[in-house]
């Protein structure tokens, strides 16, 4: 019986000291050294060094001065812990009022009457940092009302931080919502309050 365990024991210990601690050793040292940002988290920091948010997890921004992200369905306003789509199918009535809702208040506030699908719709995860370009562009006006500058300002802005397809094929072009609104604060400051 011994004869039967013996190798069963040692291949359980040589497995895990090859697949459980040298390869995620070796995968972690090839990351940390090809890809630094993204194996740390994409992290994003501002001017004094403090990290801000990730580059990848998107942010609530509400105030009328910040470009605005797409409606989450993860928790209170991107929660990362609880990460997850709406699951409610497109004929969900509770959907459809959500959406209905949403785009009048979205007309009312800008004017259009076609508005682009990510301005309503929750992304799979609830933490998309993206938004398309048509969406930033229908809030310029806003931004730039709140920040007391010129649209055209504001527009240049936006359009210096529009991501174009990946490798030019994949995905569609985007504009990341939280280093957008940091560029944002860094070329038209707000007053300090108080």
């Amino acid at each position: 019986m011994l004869n039967h365990i013996r190798p069963a024991v040692v291949m359980i210990a040589l497995f895990t000291g090859v697949l459980g601690v040298a390869y995620p050793f070796a995968v972690t040292g090839v990351a940390q050294a090809a890809f630094h940002d993204q194996a740390d988290g994409s992290l994003v920091r501002d001017k004094a060094g403090k990290v801000v948010g990730s580059a990848l997890v998107g942010q609530s921004f509400a105030e009328p001065g910040y470009l605005h992200p797409r409606p989450s369905a993860a928790g209170d306003g991107y929660d990362a812990s609880v990460s997850s789509g709406s699951n409610l199918g497109p004929l969900n009535p509770d959907l459809i009022a959500r959406i209905k809702t949403d785009a009048d208040a979205f007309r009312a506030e800008t004017g259009v009457k076609v508005i682009p699908a990510d301005a309503v719709t929750t992304s799979a995860s609830g933490l998309d940092p993206h938004i398309s370009p048509a969406y930033a562009e229908l809030q310029v006006a806003r931004i730039a009302s709140a920040r007391g500058v010129g649209e055209a300002q504001v527009r240049e802005v936006i359009r210096e931080h529009e991501e174009g397809r990946t490798f030019g094929v994949l995905g569609q072009p985007r504009v990341n919502v939280l280093l957008t609104n940091m560029a944002l604060d860094a070329r038209f400051p707000r007053p300090a309050e108080g």
